[in-house]
């Protein structure tokens, strides 16, 4: 671990599992599907396959925060919570912010200081932050809040931020609003019971107002070109997928295989996104409606 320049760190109070295990332990669903807690421990066994595969956020994401949160990026004291391989905890140093990364998983956090040695990391998980009041201008959650529990995680973000600071959350999520991507989702929904579990992505807003908060939402659409085989490694690299184990994986994705041929014959396509921002503003007394751009990847 990697936190004698990590700000306010008093000491690691020890590594977790993976977030979001208080709010549902039960390894196996009423339904037979793989539970919560399991879920949240399956991303250490393809932390490979995840680095390589899953898909970065297009620049006017990072654009958008800045604006939502009102300050730019450059220079500020950033938390990425529930990091994983670091794909956004790159993207924002990139953009100038001085990153401290809290990832609770060994293989997630293999891979994030493999791939990013400079940028502090702490083993940590986002229901219980080891870091002191105060320390932050930005809090973010890349694909990872849905695997805290909110009661927790939120007033944890909103001690470890400055007065003014930000809480933001995001997802990307499959575009429902392209066809054959929709229906990839409904008939993953079909063959995988309980897929999608658990996912706080479309409900974060009201999670959050709830708890007293104002969000400000964003929505933004973007693609990136990929071939058929990598399309189906990212599949794989979802949590649901790990889950269940090769045996059931699978059957499921050679069916996938079959039908996107079916559509692209080719063996190239462009993976359709829309990117869920969520931002919460410390102290900010009003909740502005969300909006829809289109970004570039």
């Amino acid at each position: 671990m990697n936190s004698s320049t990590s700000p306010g760190v008093p000491g690691d109070r020890g590594a977790a599992d993976r977030q979001g295990e208080p709010r549902a332990p039960s390894a196996v669903s009423p339904d037979g599907s793989p539970g919560h807690a399991r879920l949240a421990r399956s991303f250490d066994a393809v932390a490979g396959r995840y680095a390589a595969a899953r898909p970065g956020y297009p620049a006017a994401l990072f654009d958008a925060l800045a604006e939502l949160t009102g300050r730019p990026l450059r220079g500020a004291a950033v938390l990425d919570v529930g990091a994983g391989t670091g794909i956004a905890t790159r993207l924002l140093r990139d953009r100038g912010a001085r990153v401290t990364a809290a990832e609770p998983g060994a293989g997630m956090a293999a891979e994030l200081r493999a791939s990013a040695p400079a940028v502090p990391l702490v083993r940590a998980d986002g229901n219980a932050l080891p870091f002191a009041d105060a320390s932050f201008d930005l809090v973010t959650y890349a694909q990872s809040w849905h695997w805290t529990d909110p009661a927790h995680s939120v007033p944890e973000a909103l001690r470890v931020l400055r007065p003014g600071g930000a809480l933001a959350l995001w997802w990307n999520l499959p575009d429902p609003d392209v066809p054959w991507a929709a229906e990839q989702e409904a008939r993953l929904a079909r063959a995988l019971p309980g897929y999608h579990t658990g996912s706080l992505s479309g409900e974060a807003p009201e999670v959050l107002r709830r708890l007293g908060h104002a969000p400000l939402t964003r929505t933004l659409h973007w693609e990136r070109p990929l071939t058929l085989e990598e399309h189906l490694a990212h599949l794989g690299s979802r949590s649901y997928f790990a889950a269940i184990g090769p045996d059931r994986a699978l059957p499921v994705l050679e069916a996938e295989r079959a039908e996107l041929l079916a559509l692209f014959p080719d063996g190239r396509l462009a993976e359709p996104y829309a990117v869920e921002l969520v931002v919460a503003v410390s102290g900010k007394p009003r909740e502005e409606p969300g909006d829809t751009a289109r970004g570039e990847p």
